[in-house]
């Protein structure tokens, strides 16, 4: 009985905190098998243009209509089965947007043109699917196999119920791979108020960097296997020693020049190393009817106007040349911090906090550039954006929300800010068998 409470918590560490949380009845029961998910159905209104030219000429477009979309921006289902002995697996796969992670966009450093894009090959996302050996109790246990990088908050705790706004945190989901997944091995455990993750993996792809998206793209590969001429480490620290309070530190560092099946032989890229260092600090706290989520997190990389030249050394014709390359200046550094907290309306009335019903009264605010230092950041200034969101969470039963929320992003002067309206029905959880 004991090896199989072990292991249903070790699947729910690998999904959150809050999930485990939420799922005390389904980890008393004996079972091997294990399966979960959760996922969004979201529909907004935007209140800018969406001209692919509306940062080139934004007075042209102060006053264009509106647009609205639906979308489901994750759905994903979690299996776990426990082997016994302290071996344990788990795998996440995942369906973005509802399809094959491919898509056409219109993108303005391509003079508007339809442009395909393809994230990563295959028609789903495996998100996880890793074997994991436990010891001493859940002190020290080794994974290995396709693992989440915990950089940053919104990769470590990305499940829909452990962020307020209708999408994820806008900020990181931006500058860095999310949720960022790549084939590695690592250490992790608790031990006392800590927990710690050291993990090895591959280097990131300078290729895929881009302007909006800095390193996003780098940890994706259009082939069938990840390319991994260069290495990279990250690590994550939780604390827990105040009460109802989580305070986290974790960071990242690797090269993402030459990670590519591309030889260099110019002398002038000889040096290039395309280091990637980050640094992120989180907090979460939940006590007295409130919850309070924040993230700082800055990021560099180094040789990045070499890396500009080179990315846009590749011969294009209407944009398609065959590489992953999009030919976009990139920055050497970037950032992105916020914070958010709501409380829970219904915990002032007694009848409705019997049900275990919460409606939490919450707003937002962050900001982030993915450009924030770089030769060409002058004429990327419309990448630098401050972002509120107010709104509300209405969770009917543990595991599921209904949000909505008003938003505004505030960008620099001569560029128009950009409000919208969202809703979205979400789920996070375990199901029993």
């Amino acid at each position: 009985m004991k090896g199989k409470l072990l292991f249903t918590t070790l699947i729910a560490c690998a999904l959150s905190s809050s999930v485990m949380a939420q799922t005390e009845e389904t980890r008393t029961k004996e079972t091997r098998l294990t399966i979960g998910g959760y996922g969004e159905a979201v529909m907004t209104r935007n209140f800018y243009s969406q001209h692919f030219n509306r940062y080139r000429d934004p007075e042209s477009h102060a006053n264009d209509e509106s647009h609205g979309q639906f979308d489901i921006p994750h759905a994903v289902l979690n299996l776990g089965y426990n082997f016994g002995k302290g071996w344990t697996f788990g795998m996440e796969i995942e369906f973005e947007h509802g399809g094959t992670e491919s898509a056409v966009e219109v993108d303005a450093d391509e003079a508007g043109e339809y442009e395909a894009e393809v994230e990563r090959g295959g028609e789903v996302a495996l998100e996880q699917f890793w074997i994991n050996k436990e010891w001493l109790n859940g002190k020290l246990n080794l994974k290995f196999g396709e693992l989440v990088i915990p950089v940053g908050e919104t990769n470590a705790h990305h499940m829909p119920n452990e962020f307020f706004t209708v999408y994820r945190p806008e900020g990181e989901s931006i500058i860095f791979p999310c949720t960022w997944h790549q084939v590695g091995a690592e250490l992790w455990g608790r031990i006392g108020q800590f927990g710690y993750e050291v993990l090895f993996t591959s280097g990131l792809d300078s290729e895929r960097f881009g302007s909006r998206s800095f390193i996003h793209d780098g940890a994706a590969s259009p082939y069938e296997f990840k390319i991994a001429n260069s290495y990279a480490v990250a690590g994550r620290i939780d604390n827990y020693s105040i009460p109802g309070m989580r305070l986290s530190l974790s960071g990242y560092y690797g090269n993402s020049f030459k990670n590519t099946l591309r030889t260099v032989t110019s002398s002038r890229y000889g040096d290039v190393k395309g280091t990637v260092a980050i640094g992120a600090f989180g907090l979460n706290y939940r006590g007295h009817n409130w919850i309070v989520r924040g993230n700082a997190d800055f990021a560099y990389l180094s040789d990045a106007s070499l890396i500009t030249s080179f990315n846009n050394s590749f011969p294009t014709h209407s944009g398609q040349d065959g590489s992953p390359s999009k030919h976009q200046p990139i920055g050497s550094h970037a950032y992105s911090y916020g914070v958010e907290a709501g409380w829970n309306i219904f915990s002032q009335f007694e009848n409705i906090r019997r049900s275990n019903e919460k409606l939490y009264i919450f707003g937002r605010f962050e900001k982030y550039d993915s450009m924030s230092s770089g030769s060409h950041m002058e004429a990327y200034r419309y990448l630098k954006v401050s972002r509120m969101a107010v709104g509300l969470n209405y969770i009917p039963l543990n595991g599921l929300t209904i949000k909505a929320e008003y938003s505004k992003r505030f960008l620099t002067k001569t560029y128009n800010d950009e409000p919208s309206v969202s809703i979205g029905v979400t789920y996070a959880g375990w199901f029993n068998l």
